[in-house]
């Protein structure tokens, strides 16, 4: 049987590739510290699992409304109003089977076969292969360590052109927590007012992992707001990555569309799910703080680490989990069987000869770096920390 052409721009994420070496060895007696995938190493909070239980007890097991329950909509309005500063009411909001269900229903509603969108670097994997199953083109933007991964308004000016159609990117980012100031979002709008034809999808889901204090959304800019999707979910902020649910807020013609959308796909999120997720978004964020603290922690432990082995350079991310070190200065290096090409051969080197899984850069956009989860206890860093530097000493 031939299958459809598109599966061949589809590959297997190399967060998803990394973990399962990880597994694999950790299966054969090896001791691995896994630093591949960016998850939550919390539990959920009691009050929001004790809302689940409750939703049970209820009885909300029927299926549920396409965009979502009434009841979430409003919850996620207040929440937007009260932490942002933004007036979305519930009829232009969505909820779906977690952020990465918004963000493809997003594209796929705004990108047309030829159309060019404009994606910084590094990036979110899963951004370019979206658009390219939607047949749009992708444009990258390299934003390197020297400019803390961020767009500057120069760079997006010289991106944009009569076919470009949409600018993706995130703030907190994955996978460098670079987060955008008021000031340099300020910038880009600058530039966008230019363009009213480019539609803007800001992926917020780590607005709650900020070192920095209050998120900034490029959608407080009234000038084109009309044209901007604001993605964001549950996983991250209250450590609900099983749970699927996500939501976009946006222009009713985009949120209309991906109601189509997801009425012929997953029609309407989890009923339990999303009867927690209320419980969450009204309750005292007091347990996500907390949480904050201890990445935040784990942060300045990880980077000054990184900073102390010769031939690293790690820049410090303000938000989100992840530490994006370049690691270039050790291409073309030896431990006398292991030649050191790329970062992808610095991946594997780390997981075969150190024992700590981490992520190619190139799988990111930027193949000088290595991204690094510190979404894990402070002992497992420590040992990964302890055994990378041993390892890096050991090329030459």
């Amino acid at each position: 049987m031939q299958l459809a052409e598109r599966l061949n721009t589809i590959s297997e994420p190399q967060t998803i590739k990394m973990a399962k070496l990880s597994r694999e060895m950790k299966a054969q007696g090896i001791s691995i510290v896994d630093l591949s995938l960016g998850e939550p190493d919390f539990r959920t909070p009691d009050h929001i699992n004790e809302a689940a239980i409750k939703a049970i007890n209820e009885g909300y097991s029927k299926y549920t409304p396409v965009a979502g329950y009434p009841e979430l909509l409003e919850a996620i309005s207040i929440k937007l109003k009260r932490d942002n500063n933004l007036d979305y009411p519930p009829n232009q909001i969505i909820v779906s089977t977690g952020a990465k269900q918004s963000l493809i229903d997003a594209v796929m509603s705004i990108v047309d076969p030829g159309d060019e969108v404009i994606i910084p670097t590094p990036f979110w994997v899963t951004y370019a292969t979206q658009v390219e199953m939607a047949g749009g083109i992708v444009k990258y933007v390299r934003c390197g360590i020297d400019q803390d991964f961020k767009m500057s308004p120069e760079q997006l000016e010289a991106a944009i052109t009569p076919k470009t159609k949409l600018f993706m990117f995130s703030s907190p980012c994955n996978p460098t927590g670079s987060v955008y100031s008021k000031e340099e979002l300020a910038g880009l709008v600058a530039v966008f007012k230019r363009y009213p034809y480019v539609a803007i999808i800001s992926d917020e889901i780590y607005e709650y992992i900020n070192f920095v204090g209050g998120h900034e959304s490029i959608a407080q800019f009234e000038e084109i707001r009309d044209r901007v999707v604001v993605i964001n979910g549950m996983s991250k902020g209250f450590a609900m990555t099983g749970w699927r649910l996500g939501y976009m807020a946006g222009p009713l013609d985009i949120v209309k569309a991906c109601d189509k959308l997801q009425a012929q796909s997953t029609s309407g999120a989890n009923s339990v799910a999303q009867r927690a997720s209320i419980t969450a978004l009204l309750s005292d964020l007091e347990p996500t703080h907390k949480m904050v603290a201890a990445y935040k922690e784990r942060c300045d432990y990880v980077i000054g680490a990184l900073k102390k082995m010769p031939g690293v350079k790690a820049n410090y991310p303000h938000g989100a989990f992840y530490a994006f070190p370049d690691i270039s200065s050790f291409f073309g290096k030896s431990d006398g069987e292991t030649v050191i090409n790329d970062d992808v051969d610095m991946s594997m080197y780390l997981l075969n000869k150190g024992h700590v899984t981490t992520v190619c850069g190139s799988a990111f956009g930027d193949p000088h770096c290595l991204r690094l989860s510190f979404a894990t206890s402070m002992t497992n860093l420590q040992e990964a920390m302890t055994r990378m530097a041993a390892a890096l000493s050991r090329l030459s």
